[in-house]
């Protein structure tokens, strides 16, 4: 359900129906379908998830953030993939972490810094975001911010106080949130019954293989051990005679 030959297929479906936009482009249509990808864990499978759509002629947005544990947006590596992703036609957005944060004033300063950060760096404008993890005060709050789009604002996104796959929505919403399909899963039905589609995926979560939930973590961890390796032995001359048995024994038993 997580492969590469999968996702094909919900494109497939998307791209048949001739109402796929982008955020910008869906607003005041009466009939849309967005497709969007929330980057947690790696840059790499987002880049080449990328590369599985382009093989379709089909773009997407991707949300990065700027405050994560498992990935450094500016690394010189990083940022080559996601620069090469924008001039591939797909949009580039802020994935924006609350860590903590309450105060909704607070939160709309910080993701307009963060955002202009990025844009800075990237050296094209970076005018969109996602929340990650989204309490519930901040879907009700429904940010609105000047020549912004918010993925999660009413024009987008309906919020319920207890939605399920049945709630009367204006937008259909559905996601592959921790390796399962909530509030319904792509198929023809779910696509072509509603005029109004929003659906984000999680690029961490999608291989050629198609792994299950345990399979696709253990491969996760050993790409990034391996990444953390070879960071190492990029910066510091004395760990190649390491290396090699890091390589045996930290990834390969993993």
């Amino acid at each position: 359900m997580f492969s590469f030959q999968d996702y094909r297929r919900i494109v497939g479906i998307i791209k048949s129906t001739g109402r796929y936009v982008g955020y910008r482009e869906a607003l005041g249509r009466d009939k849309f379908i967005i497709m969007r990808h929330d980057v947690e864990y790696s840059v790499e499978r987002a880049y080449a998830l990328s590369k599985v759509e382009e093989s379709m002629d089909f773009t997407s947005s991707y949300f990065f953030q700027w405050t994560n544990n498992s990935y450094n947006i500016l690394s010189k590596k990083n940022m080559e993939m996601v620069k090469d992703m924008h001039e591939r036609g797909h949009v580039i957005g802020l994935h924006y972490a609350l860590n903590g944060m309450t105060d909704m004033e607070l939160i709309r300063r910080q993701i307009v810094k963060e955002m202009n950060i990025l844009s800075e760096m990237f050296g094209f404008q970076v005018d969109i975001f996602s929340v990650h993890r989204p309490s519930k005060d901040i879907l009700r709050e429904n940010i609105k911010l000047a020549g912004i789009i918010n993925a999660y604002q009413d024009d987008f996104f309906t919020f319920a106080e207890n939605v399920t796959e049945d709630t009367p929505v204006a937008v259909k919403y559905m996601s592959d949130a921790n390796h399962i399909w909530r509030y319904g899963y792509p198929d023809e039905k779910n696509i072509l019954e509603n005029d109004k589609v929003q659906i984000l995926t999680h690029p961490f979560a999608w291989t050629k293989a198609g792994y299950d939930n345990f399979d696709n973590y253990k491969k996760l961890v050993q790409e990034k051990t391996e990444e953390m390796i070879q960071s190492i032995d990029n910066e510091c001359k004395d760990f190649s005679e390491y290396k090699d048995w890091f390589m045996e024994n930290a990834v390969l038993r993993a």
